[in-house]
């Protein structure tokens, strides 16, 4: 897998008229790897994503696709990036790079709706005025949108909330089915979510935004177990802060005892500090396998 520079955002700023919804926006993807956008509602996410599809103007700062600036003023048609927002309600889907004209022209839109259709049981014929049960309906949903988007190659594939409509188990095994989709074929993504065992379970980076700010941009084990901010130590998996004196660089005295880290903190010794305690890492999607 090649780990050369695919995307870069720098000191990016952009939103909606005058108001600025993303400020001092700093990430960069690799080429073959699959990064998440994750935070609540309303923290900038879509914001992003839209700003690399072309849909959102910017404000301050660059995008840039290896080699190339797209951040300037242009059509997102004519961008080598395919923005999907792949539709669950129906199955007739559509991706705004991966028109019509690339579902006659490129095979590969075919091959890789029929990659899903065993399963889904779309193939199958059914009787005239049978309808379709809702798991039914989804599942090659997904299917029909991924084949027009990944038909033309994208270098970056762009994904908001494409498992939004749902149930939970066919979340989840969709989002494992996508990201062996994407890696079997080399195809780099962005995909924006606020669930974060989809952001785990897909992701080789994740962003945590807030309000309008990156707080971090790592893998997902680091995310859990090393969090910068005590925003993403609240907001990723489950925990308990408890309040300390920090006695030396890797130790501290709580109520609980003394505890000690597996990395010296930079307060100085007798400092107050919030310590996190975390279950165990059994409690982390994919982080034990990433770690290897």
């Amino acid at each position: 897998m090649s780990h050369s520079l695919l995307l870069s955002l720098r000191d990016l700023s952009c939103g909606y008229h005058e108001h600025r919804v993303v400020q001092d926006l700093n990430l960069h993807l690799n080429a073959g790897d699959i990064g998440c956008l994750l935070g609540p509602s309303g923290c900038g996410k879509t914001t992003t994503l839209r700003a690399i599809a072309g849909f959102e103007p910017v404000a301050e700062g660059e995008i840039q696709l290896e080699d190339q600036v797209i951040s300037a003023p242009a059509s997102p048609w004519r961008r080598r990036s395919a923005a999907s927002a792949w539709c669950f309600r129906t199955t007739r889907c559509s991706a705004p790079d991966g028109g019509r004209e690339h579902r006659l022209r490129h095979p590969q839109a075919g091959q890789l709706r029929t990659h899903h259709r065993g399963a889904a049981g779309a193939g199958q014929a059914r009787p005239p005025g049978q309808a379709l049960p809702p798991r039914a309906v989804r599942r090659p949903a997904a299917a029909r949108g991924a084949g027009p988007a990944l038909a033309p190659e994208p270098r970056l594939l762009l994904l908001d909330e494409p498992f939004s409509n749902l149930d939970g188990e066919l979340r989840r095994r969709l989002s494992h089915e996508v990201r062996d989709i994407l890696k079997a074929r080399g195809t780099s993504a962005i995909l924006v979510t606020h669930d974060q065992e989809e952001a785990f379970a897909v992701s080789d980076h994740v962003g945590v935004f807030k309000e309008g700010k990156l707080e971090q941009w790592d893998t997902p084990f680091n995310l859990y177990h090393e969090p910068l901010t005590p925003f993403v130590a609240s907001f990723i998996g489950q925990g308990y802060f408890i309040r300390g004196q920090l006695l030396s660089p890797d130790s501290v005295q709580t109520e609980l005892g003394v505890i000690r880290g597996n990395r010296a903190y930079i307060w100085p010794v007798g400092s107050s500090v919030d310590v996190l305690l975390r279950p165990t890492i059994s409690s982390t999607p994919r982080t034990a396998s990433r770690r290897r």
